[in-house]
């Protein structure tokens, strides 16, 4: 039988997009025939203590001599020297969703820390998978032979188009989790200097950073929107399609993303997205789809969400560019089938 083992951190059921990736993939390679052992790690990545290192060392150790092990990378960054030795025995791969050094809110010392530990691990795999073509570019400072890395981008489910609010006030959504890197401080404050207030806006996520979390309902309270800005938490899936049917305009004014999953989720329905040009969005959103401003840029952020709340038929617009471009989105199945080829590779080589 065709097997592999996943290593994650934390709970695979955690509803994040980097989890969502993994999670949709063993499910998909399951369909397919593959035999998938989930291991799940301590939650304390990629900041683990010496007993979750320790934890990671005995589940690596543990495994059968030249198992083919997929190690998130939210996991491998942080564990160079065990990664190195396990792969003296397994045929490992590490799955980078995007670089850990590349998060938002952290000091320049850990930064560099994350950085040579990554590059320490990521040299010691047998392939590295990403899960975009700018996290390819991303790993450039990591000196990863081109050779070595695969991409694999997530699907995205099909879905029926949103229907909208329907009503004069347009409905806003940010799905995302409530963390320095997805810039909600950028939109709020971009939402404050919009001369019309026909807006509500819907913010989905779960809540990992609470001072984070704090921060930004101060900022909403500071700015004068609480009226108009709503903290939904963590939905599950049918709550989540209930916000994407109810939403007008989809926006995501994030630092950085390995790929944007919540952003293709808004495209299969629809929605015209505003959103910024990194990582992989600019490759997700083309241009009849969507207004893409650079990160932390407030004033391109307002004249963006200005315009199209004022126009209502540019929102049209764009909403016909999205379902346009709803059909060039990969499915989950395309996904596996693409790790899957990888997997083979690494099991008959």
């Amino acid at each position: 039988m065709r097997s592999v083992v996943l290593v994650v951190p934390g709970q695979l059921h955690t509803r994040t997009g980097g989890y969502e990736y993994d999670r949709r993939i063993v499910e998909a390679l399951r369909e397919d025939g593959w035999w998938v052992d989930v291991r799940e790690l301590s939650g304390g990545f990629p900041m683990p203590t010496a007993a979750e290192r320790e934890q990671a060392a005995r589940v690596l150790a543990n495994l059968p001599p030249r198992s083919v092990v997929i190690v998130d990378g939210l996991a491998l960054g942080a564990l160079p020297d065990e990664v190195t030795l396990a792969a003296s025995r397994l045929r490992v791969i590490a799955l980078v969703h995007h670089p850990l050094a590349l998060e938002t809110g952290i000091s320049v010392a850990l930064r560099r820390t994350l950085q040579r530990t990554e590059q320490r691990a990521l040299a010691a795999v047998r392939r590295v998978v990403v899960t975009s073509h700018a996290t390819v570019g991303a790993l450039a400072d990591y000196d990863v032979p081109a050779e070595k890395i695969r991409v694999v981008e997530p699907g995205t489910d099909p879905a029926p188009l949103a229907n909208g609010s329907g009503g004069d006030t347009v409905q806003l959504l940010c799905v995302a989790t409530l963390i320095a890197r997805k810039g909600h401080d950028v939109l709020f404050r971009a939402l404050a200097d919009v001369g019309e207030r026909n807006w509500r806006l819907r913010c989905v996520g779960s809540e990992r950073d609470p001072v984070v979390g704090r921060r930004l309902r101060d900022l909403v309270r500071q700015l004068g929107l609480t009226a108009h800005v709503t903290f939904e938490g963590e939905a599950d899936t049918a709550a989540i399609a209930r916000y994407y049917d109810g939403a007008d305009l989809f926006v995501l004014p994030t630092r950085y993303e390995g790929y944007g999953m919540a952003v293709a989720e808004a495209l299969a329905r629809g929605l015209p997205v505003v959103s910024t040009t990194t990582g992989a969005i600019p490759d997700i959103v083309p241009e009849p789809a969507g207004v893409l401003v650079p990160p932390e840029d407030v004033s391109a952020l307002t004249a963006a969400l200005a315009s199209l709340l004022q126009d209502p038929s540019r929102r049209r617009r764009l909403a016909e560019g999205a379902r346009r471009a709803r059909a060039r989105l990969p499915t989950w199945p395309m996904a596996a089938a693409k790790m899957g080829v990888i997997l083979e590779s690494i099991v008959n080589g």
